[in-house]
């Protein structure tokens, strides 16, 4: 039964992923559009789906894991920030190395997503919302 929950929580995440994936890839899109610094694009774009990311995975995801008001809720939502701040790390990085070498911002973007969906996933669900 516990391994359905998780499956289940996982789909949820991936969902939640996909939404706030569109908020930071559409944000990217648009400001490279707009000839701004691809790792730039990459980090505005990666800190606004952050804050889709907070609404949906402890509204939809993490539900009976939401930690109640007061210290413990700020403490949990630091904990998000700090995942956040990894998954931001990763991505701001693999876009700049792809970008100084050569490769489509976009095409080190991508590889950002998937490191980066690991990477907040396994820190989310051991460690912010357990």
């Amino acid at each position: 039964m516990f391994q359905r929950i998780a499956d289940v929580r996982l789909v949820r995440y991936l969902l939640a992923s996909v939404g706030a994936l569109a908020v930071d890839v559409g944000s990217f899109l648009a400001l490279l559009s707009l000839g701004m610094w691809p790792a730039g694009a990459s980090a505005i774009g990666y800190c606004l789906g952050i804050a889709a990311h907070w609404l949906m995975s402890s509204r939809a995801v993490f539900i009976g894991n939401v930690a109640e008001r007061g210290v413990a809720r700020t403490k949990q939502k630091a904990l998000f920030v700090i995942s956040a701040l990894v998954g931001l790390g990763l991505t701001t990085a693999i876009v700049w190395a792809g970008d100084t070498s050569g490769f489509d911002p976009r095409l080190a973007k991508l590889v950002a997503i998937a490191v980066s969906f690991i990477a907040t996933w396994l820190l989310r669900s051991r460690v912010v919302f357990r």
